[in-house]
């Protein structure tokens, strides 16, 4: 593991802090976990964006000619 410095406003700091009491954890492990998270989500959505641009690409489905307006389709 590899240690980072962060800087954060004294009151961010002493909120945090307390939140962290009550969940009985420590402000480290909460930025951990929530730095954890976020890296596994944006992981997550470029998985799917590749995998929706393969699909697309792979896809030998065609479009036809679009034979209504907008506002046909919205009834104005």
């Amino acid at each position: 593991m590899r240690n980072v410095t962060l800087a954060l406003h004294e009151t961010t700091v002493r909120e945090a802090r307390r939140i962290a009491a009550e969940r009985s954890t420590s402000l480290n492990a909460m930025v951990r976990e929530f730095l954890e998270q976020l890296t596994q989500r944006e992981s997550r959505t470029a998985e799917a964006r590749r995998t929706i641009a393969d699909l697309s690409r792979e896809s030998t489905a065609e479009v036809g000619a679009r034979s209504w307006s907008r506002d046909e389709l919205h009834g104005r």
